[in-house]
């Protein structure tokens, strides 16, 4: 009988991708992949460190592993594995901890895995995380997540991510699209492009001082590519999203007119604060320019609440700038203190309840926000791709532009591309819609 082994991913995209990519390995050299509720005989946990809870849950996601199967051999991987080793090792019934390099290689590290009584770790420099890995994440027969950037030069104040992943590489461009040409030969109609920063995406001399592409010359390559029905950018910031970015999505014959940019204040005395490479009137310039070629693109926006000398004054600012740009959704975090950060040591500190405050003043902003989006669209044609998956009697799919539709469950709509017309908006996160040319459905 081939060993078993199962997955639980925390975070990002980004991680997801790299799970899949890790799980092809294993399925390769023979390991059969299970649900995490089956007790395999490896058990690998792929971390993120972006918030305190995150640190938190692998705690949790260790003991449930174990209560599944005590004798299920643990990994631990990801951010906060490289961030945390010592702390990670010491949580009863790991047995492994790679770093941000080692975790490609865990295949190396699980001969024969057996418990082990005192957990055994390898985690490199930082520093030394200067080789970019290919991921893409499959599974899902209508979208998958393109790894094509990775780390970040950004020193960001309240943030781990490149203590966690080192300095920003890419893949070249016929890598990606190499990986895109064999995502279309598995039936997959829908590519989102990921990284930590992705507008950074390049390849760089030997000296990295000459770069000699950029994410602009990517996304026009990956246009060409067929049976690719869209692609999908993730996060990009907004000082890397440029005019000629945007004109080319406006123009192109793929890309969804769907951007999410980071914001995390409206206040340019905490973007300050931040170390932003912006300041709140190019974040204001960047949208209207959306907006402008792209009327009914989707914008979405991250949101830091809490963070150190944030005052009320200056969350008000954040608030009443996003309640007047016309962005469509919001992902609100909460600050928490990270260790090696210099907002740890930053003074006046937000206390944790008036954080949990704005925060929930900011959901319910965005949830506003999305229903605005979402009745400004009523009535107009879009492109649906709808998923595999029936939640009580109903299958869900994407527009081009992020508005999630449902109708029932239809075998032969699944990952084919459904021409509709909103018809109407029922005040939750999906809509009624018809068929553009056939009869009416709900969707």
């Amino acid at each position: 009988m081939n060993p078993t082994v199962s997955f639980h991913t925390l975070g990002c995209k980004l991680n997801f991708a790299e799970t899949s990519a890790i799980g092809k390995q294993l399925r390769e050299a023979g390991f059969e992949k299970t649900g995490f509720e089956n007790g395999a005989d490896v058990v690998v946990i792929n971390t993120c460190s972006v918030t305190e809870n995150a640190d938190k849950e692998c705690r949790t996601i260790v003991k449930r592993a174990i209560q599944h199967n005590p004798d299920s051999f643990i990994a631990v991987i990801g951010c906060y594995a490289q961030l945390k080793p010592e702390e990670i090792a010491k949580i009863e019934g790991v047995d492994l901890v790679l770093g941000a390099t080692e975790k490609f290689n865990l295949l190396s590290y699980i001969v024969d895995y057996k418990k082990k009584d005192q957990a055994e770790l390898h985690s490199c420099s930082v520093d030394d995380a200067n080789i970019f890995h290919p991921a893409y994440s499959f599974g899902d027969r209508t979208r998958a997540f393109l790894k094509v950037q990775d780390g970040c030069n950004y020193p960001c104040t309240y943030c781990t991510i490149p203590l966690a992943r080192g300095a920003s590489r890419s893949a070249t461009i016929n890598q990606v699209i190499g990986q895109a040409v064999e995502l279309a030969g598995k039936g997959i109609s829908e590519i989102v492009l990921t990284g930590v920063n992705i507008g950074d995406y390049g390849i760089y001399d030997s000296d990295k001082k000459v770069q000699e592409t950029n994410f602009s010359e990517l996304i026009i390559q990956l246009d060409n590519v067929e049976g690719i029905e869209r692609f999908r950018i993730s996060s990009i910031e907004p000082n890397l999203l440029t005019d000629e970015i945007i004109t080319i999505v406006a123009s192109s014959k793929k890309f969804a007119p769907h951007f999410h940019i980071p914001l995390q204040s409206g206040s340019d005395k905490i973007l300050r604060l931040m170390k932003r490479r912006y300041r709140s009137d190019l974040y204001v310039k960047r949208v209207e320019k959306i907006k402008s070629v792209m009327p009914h693109a989707c914008i979405g926006a991250d949101v830091i609440v809490g963070f150190p000398g944030e005052t009320h004054d200056d969350f008000n600012t954040t608030y009443n700038f996003l309640k007047e740009l016309p962005v469509s959704y919001l992902h609100v975090f909460t600050y928490s203190e990270r260790d090696n950060t210099e907002a740890i040591v930053l003074p006046y500190s937000v206390p944790y309840a008036e954080r949990k405050k704005r925060n929930k003043m900011l959901r319910i902003l965005s949830e506003k926000k999305r229903q605005e989006f979402y009745r400004l669209n009523t009535g107009r044609i879009f492109t649906a791709l709808f998923e595999d998956e029936s939640h009580d009697g109903f299958m869900h799919g994407f527009t081009e532009n992020y508005i999630k539709v449902r109708m029932p469950y239809d075998k032969s709509l699944i990952n084919r591309p459904s021409r509709i017309v909103i018809d109407r908006f029922d005040g939750g996160l999906c809509a009624d819609a018809i068929f553009e040319t056939e009869p009416h459905v709900t969707l």
